[in-house]
């Protein structure tokens, strides 16, 4: 899947030349090319991770998972349909309790206690 994945990651070009060279990147052009999200030092991934899973477990989980599907869905397909993907997971959202619970919770001043439903 590498030469199918990568060129539509980091772009046609720069995909060619690692897939032909056999040349390793640095974790900071990994970066630059979009390809992590972040790098941190080796001390430090663990503590990192478990931030960002953290943050993530906060929000709702129905909202994480159609916002993950979305993403991974609608990025391989035309725009047009890539939006329509998008619509549906913002009608089931729109419709959810845990809609419900992120109004009331914003307009109580309290944290949200959020279900998945």
């Amino acid at each position: 899947g590498g030469t199918q994945r990568l060129p539509r990651a980091i772009g046609k070009f720069a995909a060619m030349r690692f897939l032909l060279t056999g040349d390793t990147m640095s974790a900071e052009k990994a970066e630059r090319l979009g390809l992590v999200s972040e790098v941190v030092a080796d001390s430090d991934v663990l503590t990192t991770a478990l931030d960002i899973a953290g943050r993530i477990a906060q929000r709702a989980p129905l909202a994480v998972r159609q916002a993950k599907e979305a993403v991974l869905s609608g990025a391989d397909v035309p725009l047009d349909a890539a939006l329509t993907i998008e619509r549906k997971a913002l009608q089931l959202l729109m419709s959810s309790e845990d809609k419900a619970e992120g109004i009331a919770s914003f307009l109580e001043k309290r944290p949200p206690v959020f279900r998945g439903r």
